[in-house]
């Protein structure tokens, strides 16, 4: 979830780090910084405003330098204040106060171990300026430092436990940074060359971090050690084994910005809301039938050898899973769980090999959804697929199968398109594994193609109730709470619409199955609890409505999305938009886009930091 920005070069490359925080900016954050090697010392300039703001501060402060890291992060130990910020100096053991920094070190991730390691080099005469866990790996570098940078990173990773992607250069050895990795993400970028020196050489935590420097990239792997020096570089694996540029190969990588055009829209969340129609089209494009060849080379194997689909995610990437289970299980007959990342590795689970395992990501880079891949690998799960946006990713990477959504980037940390071209790859699936079930006839294959093709239009027939949406969210910016209905297949799109309010109005939102309210919800209901109910015109409508008059006989005012053809009037505490068309199985891709706008426009009413809500991240990159 943080930014990493590094490199060697032959001229000044600040101003090309800077630009790079730039570009992950959408990431979330809360301070940022730049190291430099100055030739005789280590110089910073650190800022918990914006990238914006601490490029001001390098020009005044003339920082310039071809060797430099830069950081932009998401505080997990220690408050978002200056002295947490990176990067982080050690001036070695009993140094005084203000003593300059002889080296300086960026990181993403988390150590799990700091507390132990931090009272061992305190022990030693390391003083601390931070909370973070951080310092404790500068520190620790250089307790080990004796004349070669490599070997004492080499040394200090054994001593590490957790996970981290970092970059780092000493005093002592101009001209030099190394990088390493194990659990977050870290590629190499190989420049052009510079003044007769070489080609210039970059790390970063995202290829796009560079674009418009090189679109010449490796991937780094896990345990990967990487030495950029001017006009050279060199990998070695977790065993210390020096690698061949074959077993790490320079790919050309066409990244796009994420300092996208934001045209006539207020914010990345509006824009993006308004890209489904054409994010729909992209994701669908070429899909002229229903084959396992869709989701790679293999996949109609694999699938004929498994009889269970287990899907890992977290947020928003998790409710797309739960309406996929519905899918799976209704049209494919195919037993389907469902589970939060962070907690399947972690519990004692019964594994089956002839289960699909199928991750899905925004990024491709979710630390706790690559985490549960691997323990479901470990446990002999080796069907796997990922459903994800960034081709590129260590996803995609490490899945033997994929199916990449083209939604293109997402900059607004609450995610939108990413989550119903999730739904259209998994509706793929689907028909897929019907399909070879023998549960999908071709007259059915015919009428689900179509109606997917139909998506895109049919989404912008909902996107013109933007202003019905709009006199909605004036009475919910008033609310400090609100409760979200669905039932069967839209129950996972109120669990999700809850999730937009909260991360972006601050307003305290919760789902519940519409069958459950007399359970314990409805104890809540009154007059200044608004109640949000998705009712498309499906077998449970009766059922939905019996809940409605539940919330209506205890004072509770109705906001209601209604297919047309369910008879559900305005009235006296209720309030009703009509969705243009009952859309069937792919129901839950249209009803989900008005409680996106719901949360945008009231978060719009309240004031809040749309596309950067406080404390939130848009890859999360740690556990």
């Amino acid at each position: 979830m943080c930014g990493i920005v590094a490199g060697v070069s032959g001229r000044d490359i600040v101003p090309v780090l800077v630009q790079g925080l730039q570009r992950l900016e959408y990431r979330g954050y809360d301070s940022c910084g730049v190291a430099v090697h100055t030739g005789a010392a280590l110089q910073r300039a650190r800022s918990t405003a914006r990238v914006a703001e601490l490029a001001q501060q390098v020009q005044r402060e003339a920082i310039a330098s071809g060797t430099a890291i830069a950081h932009t992060r998401w505080a997990t130990h220690g408050a978002p204040l200056e002295h947490n910020a990176h990067p982080h100096f050690s001036s070695g053991p009993n140094a005084a106060a203000n003593t300059p920094g002889r080296l300086a070190l960026v990181h993403n991730g988390i150590i799990e171990n700091h507390d132990e390691l931090r009272a061992a080099l305190q022990a030693k005469g390391y003083v601390f300026e931070s909370q973070t866990d951080t310092e404790v790996i500068a520190h620790l570098i250089d307790s080990l430092y004796d004349g070669d940078l490599f070997a004492a990173l080499q040394a200090a990773l054994a001593h590490l436990r957790g996970a981290y992607a970092l970059a780092v250069f000493h005093r002592d050895e101009p001209h030099r940074v190394l990088g390493a990795r194990a659990g977050s993400p870290l590629v190499l970028g190989v420049g052009a060359s510079q003044g007769g020196l070489g080609p210039e050489h970059f790390l970063a935590s995202d290829a796009m971090a560079l674009v418009g420097v090189t679109d010449q990239i490796v991937y780094l792997e896990e345990g990967d050690l990487v030495d950029l020096q001017l006009g050279r570089y060199w990998i070695c694996d977790a065993s210390g084994r020096a690698l061949q540029a074959s077993q790490r190969p320079l790919q050309t990588v066409q990244a796009h910005s994420g300092a996208a055009d934001l045209g006539p829209y207020r914010h990345y969340m509006q824009k993006e809301i308004f890209e489904q129609p054409r994010a729909l089209s992209d994701t669908l494009a070429g899909v002229a039938s229903v084959t396992a060849e869709l989701f790679g080379d293999g996949a109609h194997r694999v699938f004929k050898e498994i009889d269970k689909v287990l899907i890992l995610a977290c947020g928003t990437s998790y409710y797309s899973g739960c309406t996929a289970k519905y899918w799976l299980e209704e049209i494919a007959k195919i037993p389907t769980q469902v589970e939060v990342a962070s907690e399947y590795r972690y519990r004692a689970s019964v594994p089956d090999p002839r289960t699909l395992v199928v991750t899905i990501s925004q990024s491709g880079e979710t630390a706790d959804t690559l985490a549960a891949l691997r323990h479901a690998q470990s446990l002999g799960m080796k069907h796997t697929l990922t459903i994800c946006n960034v081709a590129t990713s260590a996803m995609v990477r490490e899945c033997a199968l994929a199916y990449l959504t083209h939604a293109g980037v997402e900059i607004g940390v609450a995610s939108t398109k990413a989550f119903t071209t999730q739904l259209a790859g998994l509706f793929l699936l689907t028909l897929v594994l019907a399909q070879l079930r023998g549960r999908l006839s071709p007259a059915q294959e015919v009428e689900h193609l179509k109606a997917l093709r139909h998506l895109p239009q049919a989404l912008r027939a909902v996107l013109a109730l933007e202003p019905q949406i709009i006199s909605w969210s004036q009475d919910f910016a008033r609310m400090d709470n609100a409760l979200f209905l669905g039932r069967g297949l839209h129950y996972p799109i109120a669990l999700e619409g809850a999730l937009k309010l909260k991360e972006i109005s601050y307003i305290h939102a919760e789902a519940y199955p519409a069958g459950e309210l007399k359970h314990g919800p409805l104890a809540l209901v009154t007059g200044a609890m608004p109640v949000v109910t998705v009712a498309p015109n499906d077998a449970l409508l009766e059922k939905l409505k019996s809940n409605m008059q539940e919330v209506r006989a205890r004072g509770g005012v109705l906001y209601v999305l209604a297919d047309a053809g369910t008879r559900i009037q305005s009235g006296e505490g209720i309030h009703v938009i009509r969705m243009p068309e009952h859309y069937g199985p792919l129901s839950p891709l249209l009803h989900v886009v008005p409680l996106q706008l719901l949360a945008y426009h009231t978060a719009l009413a309240k004031g809040t930091d749309v596309d950067k809500p406080r404390n939130l991240a848009k890859s999360v990159t740690v556990e």
